[in-house]
């Protein structure tokens, strides 16, 4: 991969990480509070709330620490590797302990009796959002198992052809 490339890669990798920081001190808390100012009825559910989507915010951020282990494992040529496994493997962790996060969002704006200001437009749409949050969590998930996959072959492929050289 072209140093360049992996070089852009790493920035936006830095640019998400201190992104989801700000979002996790600043965005998330403030939104939180700015909600339950608006509508009290919401103040047992801000702490939960915020806790859990900080947790998702961290979920993604392990993730992206994986993917700049991972890229430079790529810029030294050693993806190829039992290591390489491990990074994987916590993107799949994070992605998947983010998607069950948004699935237990979705249960529980699914059962719980959250009043609403707007006839519960809000919660419908916060649930809508939360189960797209989930499939779209598992997709992920499921992709990168495949992608594991297909790193599993390669590497057993370089071994053979390096032992065939």
């Amino acid at each position: 991969m072209h140093r360049v490339f992996i070089l852009l890669l790493r920035a936006g990798t830095v640019a998400a990480i201190l992104g989801g920081l700000f979002g996790q001190v600043v965005v998330i808390p403030t939104t939180a509070s700015d909600e339950v100012d608006r509508f009290p009825p919401y103040e047992p559910f801000a702490a939960p709330y915020v806790t859990v989507a900080i947790l998702g915010v961290v979920c993604v951020q392990v993730a992206l620490v994986a993917v700049w282990m991972l890229l430079g494992m790529v810029e030294r040529d050693v993806v190829f590797t039992a290591r390489a496994f491990r990074w994987v493997d916590v993107v799949i962790g994070a992605s998947t302990a983010a998607t069950l996060l948004a699935v237990g969002v979705t249960a529980h704006l699914a059962v719980a009796e959250i009043p609403s200001p707007d006839d519960g437009m809000d919660v419908e749409a916060a649930l809508g959002a939360a189960a797209a949050s989930a499939a779209v969590g598992a997709a992920f998930a499921m992709l990168v198992v495949i992608m594991r996959g297909l790193l599993r072959k390669a590497t057993r492929l370089q071994t053979e052809m390096a032992q065939v050289v």
